[in-house]
């Protein structure tokens, strides 16, 4: 959630941020019922204040034995403005909490302002497309051909956009997880601090996505359990940014770094049609995620370290990437600074997202409620919060199968996962 003050302090600024992204935002109607809420709040606390003095002017005259019916009249006429001030006050507050909850964050002043992705900027790529004397296929004909990717009886099972993994590609899938986690939370010369594990719950509070930003904006991409009033996760952000909801951290602590690997659940409303072969976009996927909470003055180098740590396992697997800077117009909802990280894909000759990187500044943490105690002068204010995936494992499963893929059929492994592999080099045809 945005900084109610900060909005109200200087709108115009704020609605040219909001123009920025693509945004049309009524300025006039968001200060005009703020300015209502206000006046709501005041007038029920004048009254509070009015029948608070008459309750003490009863009380004297009962001391001295006068007689307080006129005023005990009084009080039953305030008593019900009061209620009626507090319902106006309570529906006013609610129609302006659910108006604010609309707004995403406003753009840092080092984002490149654009339309859509056709204006992100690139600021580096690493590696070299491999170069084949094939026609190299496609990830989803790579692993059928192995016989360890299956489309159709996933279908058969839950319907499309599911997929099947097994015998080597089961374990390609297990040892993804495991180098990554390992190389997160294994402290190096160059990360100092390392991340620190969680495992958490699949199954989460509307108060938890709200927090996130999620909720209210991204309802019909989620997947509901009605009876319990529960959401699946569309991505393990949700669990660990809310591990500290409602929290006061010591300064001393920070920066806490967390990861976490999940199955993730989304239903891609908004992607009809698109990627509707292959593991780039399904219903259930998994993810490592990687977290910070930061001190604000250091949040901004640490989307640096963090998008480095992200990508940095694409350098160890040998995969060719690119960084992106997203432009204002393709900046996520929560987010006020975003790098995306893309890998090669040769069957598509182009980079597709592997990981999105973003620092949400206090945008979740006023949502949520997360704040730390300053060391200087104790005093409590919000974190900021940061996250990325570090990284999806079907899309780099997927790119590790183009990119590694030989003229005979195989797969080369990458030399950091043959211990993971129990020694396989290569994959070759099963079943």
């Amino acid at each position: 959630m945005l900084d109610r003050n900060r909005i109200l302090k200087d709108p115009e600024g704020a609605e040219r941020a909001f123009r920025s992204r693509g945004l049309s935002v009524d300025m006039t109607a968001l200060l005009g019922l703020d300015a209502e809420w206000f006046s709501a709040v005041r007038e029920w606390e004048a009254l509070r204040e009015k029948r608070n003095s008459l309750s003490s002017e009863i009380g004297r005259k009962k001391r001295q034995n006068e007689n307080s019916d006129e005023i005990e009249s009084e009080v039953r006429l305030v008593n019900q403005a009061i209620t009626q001030a507090e319902d106006r006050k309570r529906t006013l507050e609610a129609r302006r909490e659910a108006m604010w909850l609309e707004f995403p964050n406003l753009p840092h002043e080092s984002v490149p302002v654009g339309r859509d992705e056709s204006e992100n900027r690139e600021v580096r790529r690493v590696g070299g497309a491999p170069s084949f004397d094939f026609t190299p296929k496609p990830h989803w004909e790579i692993g059928a051909d192995l016989g360890i990717l299956d489309f159709d009886r996933a279908a058969r099972i839950s319907g499309a956009r599911f997929s099947i993994l097994s015998g080597a590609g089961a374990r390609l899938e297990r040892a993804l997880i495991s180098f990554m986690l390992d190389i997160h939370t294994n402290r190096t010369p160059e990360k100092s601090v390392p991340y620190r594990e969680l495992s958490v719950p699949y199954l989460v509070l509307p108060e938890s996505l709200t927090a996130t930003g999620q909720l209210p904006k991204f309802r019909e991409e989620l997947f509901y359990v009605e009876a319990d009033d529960l959401y699946l996760i569309p991505t393990a952000e949700v669990p660990v940014t809310n591990y500290l909801r409602g929290e006061i951290v010591d300064e001393s602590t920070l920066p806490l770094k967390f990861c976490a690997y999940t199955s993730c659940f989304r239903r891609e409303a908004g992607a009809a049609g698109k990627d509707t072969r292959g593991l780039i976009r399904q219903h259930q996927f998994d993810k490592v995620e990687l977290v910070w909470f930061s001190v604000p003055e250091r949040s901004w180098e640490a989307l640096e370290t963090l998008t480095e740590d992200a990508a940095g396992i694409l350098r160890r697997l040998g995969l060719p990437y690119r960084v992106i800077e997203l432009c204002t117009g393709d900046l996520g909802f929560s987010s006020a600074k975003t790098y995306d990280i893309e890998v090669w894909m040769p069957s598509q000759e182009r980079y597709r997202e592997i990981s999105s990187c973003s620092n949400f500044t206090d945008f979740q943490t006023r949502r949520g409620q997360i704040r730390y105690r300053r060391l200087e002068d104790r005093k409590v204010q919000l974190l900021h919060t940061l996250n990325g995936s570090g990284l999806a494992i079907g899309r780099t499963l997927a790119a590790i199968l183009e990119n590694c893929q030989t003229a005979e059929g195989t797969v080369r492994v990458p030399e950091v996962l043959v211990p993971y592999m129990g020694g396989a080099t290569t994959l070759t045809r099963e079943g």
